[in-house]
């Protein structure tokens, strides 16, 4: 589909994430799996990966609907999964989103509604590699609402 573009957002436990994104009108199509960032082939973060028509949803929108998905003030945990991997990260894929992403976060924390730093790294994705399949929709697959955490 032309015009078609896509984001990547790791919020902690992938499922969750997946399922609430692919709920958005204007969503195309969600695909977990990991970021590896650029230059730090260290580190394999859960992220979700969100096909989107800018025309029918703009990627700042989709900033805002990730902020309520997890607890940005908390970089390397999310409830009671533990660990890098589960990094408060949004992976930007190129300078419009980069920038985005960046005011996204600095009008966050200059809110105030959080009552703590925001967290989120902002960078470059380096890889994305797609988890297995049994992953994939994995709550909708199980008859699952959401992802305890």
């Amino acid at each position: 589909m032309s015009g078609i573009k896509q984001a990547t957002f790791g919020a902690g436990c992938f499922w969750g994430a997946e399922a609430a994104f692919r709920a958005l009108p204007g969503v195309v199509e969600t695909r977990v799996g990991y970021a590896v960032e650029a230059g730090d082939e260290s580190l394999r973060i859960e992220v979700v990966q969100v096909d989107f028509d800018p025309r029918v949803l703009a990627y700042p929108n989709l900033i805002e609907h990730f902020w309520g998905l997890h607890d940005p003030t908390s970089m390397d945990r999310q409830g009671e999964h533990a660990g890098g991997k589960y990094r408060s990260a949004i992976f930007y894929q190129d300078g419009g989103q980069a920038q985005e992403a960046r005011l996204a976060k600095v009008a966050l924390q200059d809110s105030g509604r959080l009552g703590k730093p925001v967290a989120t790294v902002v960078v470059p994705l380096g890889r994305f590699e797609l988890a297995d399949e049994a992953h994939q929709r994995y709550l909708e697959k199980n008859g699952l609402s959401s992802c305890h955490i």
